[in-house]
């Protein structure tokens, strides 16, 4: 005989169809694999910086660092040791612990904030070492120059705020370029560079971007502005007295020849 599923269980048979649905996608949440949050790295950044071998999941996971000139490039250049990080979602955002083995003492945090058409990225304050030759593998021109020796990055204050497709900046973001050489040049090193970010106490759309020579027979200098997402940067670059010779090769490729000087300019 057939039996006929009464009115009064069809609302169970739907919640309990409901609560399968969600309790499924509550472990998916949980249990996400590390290679999500791989391939969303790999898609948003068209392919230039690549999470190898991640491990674990989404929350809590490892994987290697490789950055490349974009989907289809030859070069690539992966970091040594592997980065870790643990995701801790907040009420209006999330929290992004991380570190990189090879290049940082300690964790350094990154948190997100989301509003109404508003998104607010503040960094944990954190000094980090990292090989230049890292640089090479994200193709021209950095697979032409083959820098090497290291990068110092600094962050103090840094927040970036979204606001209606606008962007303001506060905090300081220093990069000092230590000991570099390149293939193009038989000095070793050339010298030493300090590049400052500054971003206004109270946020600016406009951030000031400064270069300058620590010490080195290859001269540097300029300045620059971001505007929007795109930095338009002008400067020179020059030898010492008496590595002219040296250095001909380099400042030729570089910027523009403008007698002994090399005009450097983007954007």
């Amino acid at each position: 005989m057939n039996q006929r599923i009464t009115p009064a269980l069809r609302p169970r048979w739907r919640h309990a169809l409901w609560g399968a649905w969600l309790g499924l996608l509550v472990a998916i949440c949980v249990w996400a694999p590390a290679r999500w949050l791989a391939w969303g790295v790999a898609q948003a950044s068209q392919g230039r910086v690549q999470l190898i071998d991640p491990r674990n999941s989404l929350w809590a996971g490892s994987a290697q660092v490789v950055l490349s000139g974009g989907n289809g490039s030859r070069d690539a250049q992966g970091l040594p040791g592997r980065l870790r990080w643990r995701i801790q979602p907040t009420w209006t955002g999330m929290r992004v612990l991380w570190r990189a083995e090879c290049c940082m003492a300690q964790a350094a945090s990154v948190t997100l904030q989301f509003g109404l058409s508003t998104l607010q990225l503040s960094l944990s304050d954190h000094l980090s070492q990292w090989p230049a030759a890292l640089l090479s593998g994200l193709g021209a021109p950095w697979n032409t120059l083959q820098p090497e020796g290291q990068l110092q990055w600094r962050t103090e204050g840094l927040q970036l705020r979204w606001s209606e497709g606008r962007l303001q900046m506060t905090g300081q973001v220093e990069l000092q370029v230590q000991q570099l050489s390149s293939r193009l040049s038989t000095l070793k090193p050339m010298g030493s560079y300090l590049i400052h970010l500054n971003g206004r106490p109270e946020g600016t759309a406009t951030p000031e971007l400064l270069l300058s020579t620590l010490q080195g027979p290859l001269l540097l200098s300029g300045q620059g502005q971001w505007v929007g997402a795109r930095l338009r940067f002008t400067g020179e670059a020059s030898a010492q007295e008496g590595h002219e010779a040296a250095l001909s090769n380099l400042l030729n490729i570089v910027g523009r020849r403008q007698g002994p000087r090399s005009l450097l300019s983007l954007g």
